[in-house]
């Protein structure tokens, strides 16, 4: 974050006017939006490299104008994230008090500083915060925008006018003690922390939200899945369970990131060697950012390392990816689940929220959890931008933090947005489509895995491919084959049993007692037998439905 301006001793103090009919010779070229060309009132400001009209409203300086004509890029002003205005001029502030504290600051200045500072946190004049989010110089236009507004702000209350530097100077005195190096990655944490503080707040409800759901679909019996084919029973209340658990660890893993945020580097100034900071300044800064913020900073212990380093950095983006990347999936699981509503899953009924298409009626799609999957889509893009500006950074600096910012703040500022919505539109007003999701296990074949241990499994294969080909229920084919009576095979298929919440407190045979009775062939006749009155039940003869036994004993199509 290279400082590039001169201060005020090596510049003329600019002084609030009335715009003449031109610029001078000197004047840099005209930014849009102001300057002579706007017909507006304007006051002069310069520095080294000549001079600027600025619109006399503005709070912002010469820098800032400077950095609108250079970085005309996002269209998106640094005021688009409100954490990151709040956290600057939270570090001004505790600046300003430190420096008084030390005494290398006026307590008249430090205390109108803090004054004006006090205004911004409470919500005014973000809107002059207007450099763009991306750019060059490694946050030295943010750092120099902050310096103006609140130098500006500060001279009204003092009775002066905007640009009357020298009663008040945005380097020699709102920026003191102090270098962009120091102050962006602090703010830039800062602000980071205040927008985790309202993800995790956010997130937890929406496992609160899964959690509710997964006690409200307890006893809901479904047929789990692997590799989308038809694998076991569970409940549904178990499969939102896991949601909720999902959400509940990477909740932990967002929470564990906050306190690595709060080790700071103000006190550094330029490379970490604190040139130009009076050497009590880092202990008595530190000090006031706590009690500005409640957070428990800590100076960090190699000022050289933490200026360059953007570790932390990269650890929140990979966290953020994580949860962003796991939340994706169980959206994608709730578009499964409840596509249809006639030739798909159909097992959950997600709230109607708009109509879904512009030529087919009456069709609603899944846009909740739709829009969860392209929030999480930016945020893994985001985290290899982080990556690479981490890795960009040369020797004693990073240059890429603006734009590691706001790949961050945004990812945040989105999740958070997400989180609420799939929340409030969509995970507390799902349903179980209990009479499909009964269809479905009455019908499975999955069903059959738990009478394996009584039944063996080649009994157990051929009820299943006899259920496949007659459509039958698994219970009713167990007992007309005579494998099991119906008051055992119903105890052993009951949810409960199925889904794991009734454990079972005996040692299980490998074959039942029952079972044994029966030879191979016996077992193989009784399924045959089984699927044979299937098809006379259905209306069918035996040769309609061309049913055999196969040498595995299992009933095959012919």
């Amino acid at each position: 974050m290279p400082e590039t301006y001169l201060s005020a001793t090596a510049a003329a103090s600019p002084r609030e006017t009335v715009n003449a009919a031109t610029p001078s010779s000197n004047t840099s070229p005209s930014v849009p939006g102001f300057g002579p060309e706007s017909g507006g009132p304007t006051r002069t400001e310069t520095d080294s490299l000549g001079q600027v009209e600025i619109p006399v409203h503005a709070f912002w300086g010469i820098h800032t104008a400077r950095a609108l004509e250079n970085f005309p890029i996002s269209r998106r002003p640094i005021s688009v994230y409100p954490d990151l205005i709040t956290a600057l001029v939270i570090v001004k502030q505790a600046a300003a008090r430190a420096n008084a504290e030390i005494g290398v600051l006026e307590l008249e200045k430090a205390r109108v500083i803090d004054e004006a500072c006090q205004l911004v946190r409470d919500g005014e004049f973000h809107d002059q915060f207007v450099v763009g989010v991306i750019q060059g110089g490694a946050g030295t236009s943010t750092n120099m925008n902050a310096n103006e507004v609140i130098t500006n702000i500060a001279l009204e209350l003092m009775g002066k006018g905007k640009g009357d530097y020298q009663f008040l100077h945005p380097i020699d005195d709102v920026n003191r003690s102090q270098s962009t190096n120091d102050v962006y990655p602090t703010a830039v944490k800062l602000a980071l922390c205040f927008g985790l503080q309202r993800l995790l707040a956010e997130h937890e409800l929406l496992r609160d939200s899964f959690g509710r759901k997964g006690v409200e679909f307890n006893d809901v019996l479904k047929i789990g899945r692997t590799q989308l084919q038809d694998a076991v029973p569970m409940t549904l209340g178990q499969e939102f369970h896991g949601f909720a658990t999902t959400l509940t660890e990477d909740n932990q893993r967002l929470a564990e990131t906050v306190p690595l945020l709060w080790e700071i580097n103000l006190g550094a100034t330029a490379i970490g060697t604190g040139i130009t900071a009076d050497p009590r300044y880092a202990d008595a800064v530190r000090r006031h950012l706590r009690e500005l913020t409640g957070f428990a900073h800590v100076t960090a212990p190699d000022l050289i390392e933490a200026t360059s380093d953007a570790g932390v950095f990269m650890q929140l983006s990979g966290i953020l990816k994580r949860s962003a990347i796991k939340l994706s999936k169980i959206c994608n699981d709730l578009r499964l689940l409840s596509s249809g509503p006639q030739a798909g899953f159909g097992e959950i009924n997600l709230p109607a929220r708009q109509a879904g298409s512009s030529i087919m009626p009456g069709k609603v799609n899944p846009v909740i959890p739709e829009v969860i999957n392209q929030i999480a889509f930016s945020v893994a893009g985001a985290d290899v931008t982080v990556t690479m500006a981490a890795e960009g950074g040369q020797l004693q600096l990073n240059a890429f933090e603006p734009v590691i910012a706001h790949s961050l703040l945004q990812s945040i500022s989105w999740m958070t947005a997400g989180c609420t919505t799939l929340r409030v539109n969509c995970i507390d007003g799902i349903s179980a489509n209990l009479d499909r999701l009964d269809r479905l296990v009455s019908t499975s074949v999955g069903v059959v895995t738990a009478l394996t241990p009584y039944i063996g499994y080649s009994a157990s294969s051929a009820l299943a491919k006899a259920a496949l080909l007659t459509g039958r229920n698994i219970a009713d084919l167990v007992v007309e084959a005579n494998l099991m009576t119906r008051e055992r095979v119903t105890k052993l298929l009951s949810p409960a049993r199925l889904s794991g919440l009734e454990t079972i407190t005996s040692a299980i045979p490998v074959i039942s007692a029952d079972a044994e009775a029966l030879s191979d062939a016996a077992q193989t006749g009784a399924v045959q037998a089984a699927v044979t009155n299937a098809g006379a039940s259905a209306g069918d003869s035996v040769s309609d439905r061309q049913v055999r036994v196969d040498a595995a004993g299992l009933p095959a199509r012919e």
